[in-house]
C-alpha cells in the first residue's frame, strides 16, 4: 500500500500564508507526479496544482501567482506554498500521488486524507 501524510493546514487570515506538505511512503518504485486537490462544501473537487517529474507544473487559474507547488523527489514529498490567501480558498486540501509499484510498470493514483484550510478574519 501507499500512504500519503499531509500537514500544514489550519486557520489563517485573509492575505496570510500557509505551506502544505505531503510525503508518500510504502510500496513505491517511483512517484511520477504529485499534486493537490481541494473541495469546499457543496462544490466539486478541483485540481489546485500538480507537478510532474522534477519541474513541470500546472495550476488552477484562480491560484496562479499566489500558490507555488514544489517537490522533493528524493523524499517523495510535495509542498504547496499558499500566499495571499482568500476566503474562497477555504476547503479541504487533498494530496495525490501517481505511484509506480515495483511489481508492475503500471502507475496508480493515491490520495491523502485531506487537511482543512480555513481563511477567515
Amino acid at each position: 500500500q501507499v500512504q500519503l501524510v499531509e500537514s500544514g493546514g489550519g486557520l489563517v487570515q485573509p492575505g496570510g500564508s500557509l505551506r502544505l506538505s505531503c510525503a508518500a511512503s510504502g510500496n513505491i518504485f517511483s512517484v511520477r507526479a504529485m499534486g493537490w486537490y481541494r473541495q469546499a462544501p457543496g462544490k466539486q473537487r478541483e485540481l489546485v496544482a500538480r507537478i510532474f517529474g522534477g519541474s513541470t507544473t500546472n495550476y488552477l487559474n484562480s491560484v496562479k501567482g499566489r500558490f507555488t507547488i514544489s517537490r522533493d523527489n528524493a523524499n517523495n514529498t510535495v509542498f504547496l506554498h499558499m500566499n495571499s490567501l482568500k476566503p474562497e480558498d477555504t476547503a479541504v486540501y487533498y494530496c495525490t500521488a501517481n505511484v509506480r509499484h515495483r511489481e508492475t510498470a503500471a502507475s496508480y493514483d493515491y490520495w491523502g486524507q485531506g487537511t482543512q484550510v480555513t481563511v477567515s478574519s
